[in-house]
């Protein structure tokens, strides 16, 4: 399933999954109609949202038995035609008729660097100031992310230097800790696409002390969509093409085979800090940012920019860059800067 999180035409924030045809089905909905006429459950509705909540962090964190319930209602609904659930409410939804949002909102997002060597060999020809080797972890800001054809702002007042960077990201459906390799497949629930924005200029200062978080933790520099392809869909993640775009130019383009460390190990290395069902981790982007170009002033991202992010079986995650002022319709405050706090 390619699974989405929307608003419908009274901006309800659902859950759905999207057709071959394009349709959009509300999962919870057809989850209920599915109960009452199947199971011939009398409390479909009580049950639906125990099963398939219209919450995509909450559908994970049912697991196998939530995500399961929700292929059976998806089936039937396609299989039976069905236009109205058990209230009368629509089943299906063109995508006109909604505004597709951020797939998930985790309760943690681990971002995790330094997976592709090749990113860190352009990183050593162009003289970055440390190596970008494997077992690299932060946490993400998870209030930073935004979906599908939602705007990146340029804060121009803190940054003259913005990057982006193509990466593959795993959304977990069980808690678990302390797990192997081997296991790791039992916690992978889908996959989605990551476009992990990078002030360069504030990184440089940062990783003066060997961290780096605010240069990517800045307001709308997660975007994350379009949908989560359930790994049913995807059985080896390490067969993806893999393509940024800026204003149709191709920036980066490789393949998820080029990880040097592989999912299952990324994900066992940071099991000891605990997964929640419902996190999502990052596995490192690929060579091409504009950082580590031969001319990285002219491909640093500009107002206007349209980037868009491409991975094989999963979709295109598009987004436009924009000022601080049409975001906000004014300039942006005085804050304090590095300057200040010498």
């Amino acid at each position: 399933m390619r699974l989405i999180t929307f608003e419908d035409p009274v901006r309800q924030s659902r859950i759905g999954a999207l057709t071959a045809d394009g349709r959009v089905v509300d999962l919870h909905s057809a989850c209920a109609l599915y109960l009452r006429d199947v199971e011939n459950e009398s409390a479909f509705d009580r049950l639906a949202d125990a099963l398939v909540p219209p919450n995509m962090l909450d559908l994970f964190s049912g697991g196998d038995t939530s995500l399961e319930a929700a292929r059976k209602a998806f089936d039937h609904v396609l299989h039976n035609d069905t236009a109205a659930g058990p209230r009368g409410e629509p089943i299906f939804y063109s995508t006109d008729e909604i505004t597709l949002k951020a797939p998930i909102i985790p309760r943690k997002f681990f971002h995790t660097a330094g997976n592709f060597r090749e990113h860190h060999e352009e990183a050593t020809k162009a003289g970055f100031s440390h190596p970008v080797m494997p077992w690299i972890v932060f946490f993400q800001n998870v209030d930073a992310i935004i979906g599908h054809d939602e705007c990146v702002i340029y804060p121009e007042h803190l940054t003259q230097e913005l990057d982006y960077e193509l990466e593959l990201a795993v959304v977990l459906k069980n808690s678990g800790k302390h797990f192997s390799p081997e296991e790791a497949a039992d916690y992978v629930g889908g996959y989605v696409i990551f476009n992990d924005i990078t002030a360069r200029d504030i990184q440089r200062r940062e990783m003066k002390s060997g961290v780096f978080s605010f240069c990517k933790g800045i307001d709308t520099f997660c975007p994350l969509g379009p949908w989560i392809v359930t790994a049913d869909e995807i059985p080896d993640a390490h067969n993806l093409a893999m393509e940024l775009r800026v204003n149709g130019e191709s920036r980066q383009r490789s393949h998820s085979s080029k990880m040097s460390v592989k999912i299952p190990e990324i994900l066992s290395h940071y099991s000891p800090m605990g997964y929640s069902a419902g996190d999502v981790v990052s596995t490192g982007t690929v060579s091409g940012v504009a950082a580590f170009s031969g001319d990285p002033k002219a491909w640093y991202l500009k107002i206007g920019d349209v980037m868009e992010c491409e991975i094989e079986k999963i979709g295109v995650l598009r987004n436009r860059v924009i000022s601080w002022k049409e975001a906000y319709g004014h300039k942006p405050e005085m804050m304090a800067t590095h300057e200040v706090l010498k």
